[in-house]
């Protein structure tokens, strides 16, 4: 018997692998759009593993702008490994440093150094600046900056001298000098000094640099080198900017004394200097005979 051939009706209903397909080209569609509006990326290894390890510039993310007045890209530049020395740009904004200068106007009085006998103050020619103590905490702008000081170096605010307001006129200077004690008395009064911040709160047109004769890092490497004075081509040196911190340490990380952290202040050429300085950590991490 002969049958009759027939056609059948085409079956509607998708495969799941025809529906696997639409699923993916939908979801290639969608990443190629992210990343076309730079809301996603793919991570690039190019193979040089050396990056990895690269912290010449480190830029702090979700950093939280506390404080008065408003700050710009807040990054961080590494100067020297000997002295381990650090620049915080954008540390303070133009308001806040208006404000230091003009709480500490009216109680300038004649910089001194420590006399390491008595660890009293006294007036020595190696300093010629005029200069301020705050009290620690004293009011809520200061205290945001103390806070934003621990943030950034990672050490708790009970540890910190107040702050130290100075103001250097044309031709004043801070000769090279250490910040750690040499001496017995001053070392058991607070403890050993291992860390210090200076705050720049005005630029200056020419000198004021920070210099560390004794770094062992290269000197003309700094990207303002051709804008320091003579003084300041003499070692490592931090050209004054307003609002920036340099942030350097005076002991090693095995808690020994570092020579390389020698400082001092370059002379005024012209302008002026106001520096907030002397956030010290004392007393918990000691030098211990």
């Amino acid at each position: 018997m002969v049958k009759g051939r027939y056609s059948r009706m085409p079956n509607r209903r998708s495969s799941p692998l025809t529906l696997l397909l639409a699923i993916l080209l939908m979801l290639s569609v969608v990443i190629l759009m992210l990343l076309a509006l730079g809301i996603f990326s793919i991570p690039v290894n190019s193979g040089d593993s050396s990056k990895a390890n690269d912290l010449s510039s480190v830029r702090l993310q979700n950093v939280v702008k506390t404080g008065l007045g408003e700050r710009g890209d807040q990054w961080t530049e590494i100067l020297s490994w000997e002295p381990r020395a650090f620049v915080y740009h954008n540390f303070l904004s133009k308001e806040e440093c208006d404000y230091l200068i003009e709480l500490a106007k009216p109680f300038m009085e004649k910089s001194t150094v420590v006399d390491s006998a008595t660890g009293k103050s006294k007036d020595s020619r190696v300093r010629t600046s005029s200069g301020t103590f705050l009290r620690r905490g004293r009011d809520k702008i200061i205290r945001d900056i103390e806070k934003r000081i621990a943030d950034f170096t990672f050490i708790p605010v009970e540890h910190g001298e107040g702050l130290q307001i100075l103001h250097y006129e044309v031709g004043q200077k801070y000769e090279p000098h250490y910040d750690y004690f040499l001496d017995e008395f001053n070392t058991k009064n607070g403890g050993q000094r291992i860390a210090t911040v200076l705050m720049y709160l005005s630029d200056v047109e020419e000198g004021g640099e920070t210099l560390f004769p004794g770094s062992k890092a290269n000197f003309s490497s700094v990207p303002w080198w051709n804008e320091l004075s003579e003084c300041g081509k003499k070692g490592l040196s931090v050209k004054p900017r307003m609002g920036d911190a340099l942030l350097f340490w005076s002991m090693r990380p095995d808690a020994t004394l570092d020579p390389s952290s020698l400082h001092g202040g370059c002379p005024v050429i012209s302008g002026n200097k106001w520096s907030s300085t002397k956030w010290l950590h004392i007393n918990e991490y000691k030098v211990l005979g």
